[in-house]
């Protein structure tokens, strides 16, 4: 009789900040998510900022948990709508913590 093989699903729980740095306009829309394995959208990840923005003040907090398996990864996407813009590199975080 053969041993069944589960594979370990594990809970991790990332996070993100992305810090909103003006190239020529406030006009611009922050968007950032979480994705796995370099396509999914990670339910509860998207965050957008749709106010106007303040150099180096407006920022959006990204967090959620997800069950990752062996060979799964994570990443972090950011982008600008309406008009162009920069996440600043020097405040932008991303982490990850095993849950249990």
């Amino acid at each position: 009789m053969q041993k069944s093989r589960s594979k370990r699903i594990l809970e991790y729980l990332f996070g993100a900040t992305l810090l909103y740095k003006i190239n020529a306009s406030t006009t611009a829309r922050m968007r950032g998510r979480l994705v796995l394995n370099g396509s999914t959208e990670i339910r509860g990840s998207l965050g957008e900022s749709s106010a106007t923005h303040v150099s180096l003040a407006t920022a959006i907090w990204l967090q959620t948990m997800v069950p990752l398996s062996a060979g799964d990864t994570v990443e972090l996407q950011g982008h600008f709508r309406a008009q162009d813009g920069y996440f600043a590199a020097d405040h932008t975080s991303f982490w990850g913590a095993k849950i249990g």
